[in-house]
């Protein structure tokens, strides 16, 4: 779709795919000031959602994920690591970089839209197909509209503070005013573009010729597929739909739609995580609107034809799993990095609700990951060989962590790492740690990932190094609010769903001891019947080990709301970087990082040592509070 456009263009140019509308921007940073380098950005700003707005200017410099960063209800952020924590978008219009982490972000805002919680209009440097999919989906399903904007170079120009006027083809910012001189700033803003060419087969399903709900589908499917600068779309096999859990009433009035339509999947479908465990939530002290609701969205799923015995966070462990090379739709983020960086199979990092639209056609835009020379590394951190000789499991998420700090929306490669052999439950907890940090949807591991054999990729021209100090910074940002020993009363384990191997060790850890803080793992089921055969949940059993179905530990209530967490547990601690990223702000608690060793033996003496291991500098690293 890309054109070079001649050297007379204008400021609103309507092309933001043409190659001399892009230039090399300066460094960037995200959270953690951790510099990502040289990044293509539009020269020319233009809106990914047209409309009009005004209000006061909400800005920031980092990225921030929707999903677990933001509270769906209320429109507060809730990320306890970011720079607008405490702050509420409504009434507002946002300016930050782009979205991070979580598929879910197109969920959340159009969650947020259809409570009348959502910020006015949003501004990006870059642009983000998942939130701009929350509000095309809100204008097109339910007729509310909240523009979004790409400003590219011109993101730099913002000021900190003022008030902003969105028109038809035109942003305004007044600042300044008691005691600095009034500024206004006027950008133009071009239009989105629609390059995409259809099928036949493509445009009979919009036509209408497989019903209403296919109709639908495809229309919002094209919208992004622009977005993404796709020329056409492909055939999928199999699609993994993130944004089957109960975010509030947007989340199910969405599928209901399509439900009520008579629409139904066209290709194998995997359900994320859903809320609640379908079983028990009862037993879980769940509250009753979200065990009710979240079946009913569970239920609605399935009734379109998803499948009703996957409902995992992490779809790579079934054996529906794709193979390298396969075309499939993938949504929830680690299991978007580990399909496109473990199992070398395609997949954009498709956000919610744009799953099920692909499903419902079994087409998805050709673009990004899907493209062989998209997955090429533009970036590379070599570990130092202090790093390469660690013996302990944080590595693994300690490492995506800061990758996924430093690489932004870039693929970047790891060196130095090709002797380890790393356990699917090491890979899992780097692609999840990775993808709480990153907007990008894969990375590579030299000699460890499949498209990255040893000396396939010569270093890019932007090459780092990762050193322990780098580590010790992200275990310092993932173990807040505690210092030294430290009582623990849960330890939650499974966030992504815990693997058969994680069942294994964890079955030694266990054995001939007895817990006194509750420990509970979130996993889904096919991977619970093979540990039972295995004769790993014994032993589990005899230590108290809680298993918790269907839902995952990202999904559970807030402190207070349910026996998972209750009111009067004040410290959890995790073996998962992700969960120690979002639980703190979805739990109202800290969630304190440890290997699975660790959490052991807290579950067992029920306190934890708030230090970090002696490879990171042991007691001498003060810990954030």
């Amino acid at each position: 779709m890309a054109q070079t456009c001649n050297a007379t263009c204008s400021s609103a140019c309507t092309d933001p795919t043409a190659t001399s509308c892009r230039s090399a921007a300066p460094a960037t940073t995200d959270a953690g000031d951790v510099p990502r380098g040289p990044i293509a950005l539009p020269s020319h700003p233009y809106f990914l959602v047209p409309g009009r707005a005004a209000a006061p200017l909400l800005y920031s410099d980092t990225p921030i994920s929707f999903w677990g960063g933001i509270n769906s209800h209320t429109g507060q952020v809730i990320d306890v690591t970011h720079p607008l924590r405490g702050k509420r978008l409504e009434g507002s219009v946002l300016a930050i970089p782009r979205g991070r982490g979580s598929c879910s972000g197109s969920l959340v805002l159009l969650e947020l839209v259809i409570k009348g919680v959502a910020p006015a209009a949003l501004l990006l440097e870059e642009p983000d197909q998942i939130l701009a999919l929350g509000a095309i989906v809100a204008e097109a399903i339910f007729g509310l509209r909240v523009p979004v904007a790409v400003l590219g170079e011109r993101f730099a120009t913002l000021p900190r503070t003022g008030d902003v006027e969105i028109d038809d083809n035109r942003l305004v910012i007044k600042s300044g005013g008691g005691g600095s001189s009034p500024r206004r700033i006027v950008i133009p803003l071009g239009q989105p573009t629609d390059g995409v060419k259809l099928s036949p087969a493509d445009e009979a399903m919009l036509a209408g010729s497989h019903g209403e709900g296919v109709a639908q589908a495809m229309a919002i499917n094209k919208a992004i597929a622009a977005l993404y600068g796709a020329e056409s779309f492909i055939d999928i096999t199999q699609v993994h739909l993130d944004g089957v859990f109960y975010t509030g009433p947007a989340a199910l009035l969405f599928v209901q739609h399509f439900e009520k339509i008579g629409a139904r999947v066209a290709v194998p479908t995997t359900l994320n995580a859903v809320s609640v465990d379908l079983r028990h939530w009862r037993a879980l002290g769940i509250d009753t609107t979200l065990g009710e609701e979240g079946t009913k969205l569970a239920d609605a799923y399935i009734s379109m034809g998803g499948d009703a015995a996957s409902m995992t966070c992490a779809p790579y462990l079934l054996p529906s799993a794709p193979g390298v090379g396969e075309q499939v739709a993938w949504g929830e983020s680690n299991a978007v990095l580990f399909c496109n960086s473990i199992l070398g199979a395609r997949t954009q990092k498709y956000p919610d609700l744009l799953d099920l639209c692909i499903a419902l056609t079994g087409r998805a835009p050709l673009a990004g990951a899907h493209i062989e020379a998209n997955r090429a590394p533009t970036l590379a951190l070599r570990v130092t060989p202090a790093v390469r000789d660690v013996d302990d499991q944080l590595l693994w998420p300690l490492v995506g962590y800061h990758l996924g700090k430093s690489a932004g929306t870039r693929v970047p490669i790891v060196y130095g790492l090709d002797g380890r052999s790393p356990r699917t439950s090491d890979l899992k907890a780097f692609a999840a740690a990775f993808g709480t940090t990153s907007s990008s949807p894969m990375f590579h591991i030299e000699g460890v990932t499949p498209e990255a054999p040893v000396g396939r990729f010569p270093p890019p021209s932007d090459t780092r190094e990762i050193t322990v100090d780098d580590l010790r910074d992200a275990w310092r940002t993932l173990n807040t609010g505690a210092d030294g020993p430290t009582p623990i009363s849960v330890v939650a384990l499974g966030n992504p769903h815990f693997a058969l191997d994680e069942f294994e060790q964890l079955a030694e850890l266990v054995k001939g001891r007895k817990g006194t803080a509750r420990v509970t793992i979130t996993a889904g089921r096919a991977i619970v019947e093979q540990a039972k055969d295995a004769g790993y949940l014994a032993p589990l059993d005899d230590f108290g080990v809680e298993i918790v179905y269907d839902m995952c530990w990202c999904m559970a209530p807030h402190a207070g709301e349910s026996r998972m967490v209750t009111a009067e547990d004040k410290f959890l601690v995790t073996s998962s970087g992700k969960y120690a990223h979002y639980g703190p702000g979805i739990l109202g608690r800290p969630v304190l990082l440890a290997n699975l060793a660790a959490c052991v033996d807290a579950a067992v003496s029920g306190t934890i040592d708030v230090r970090p291991p002696a490879w990171l500098g042991g007691a001498e690293v003060e810990v954030a509070q």
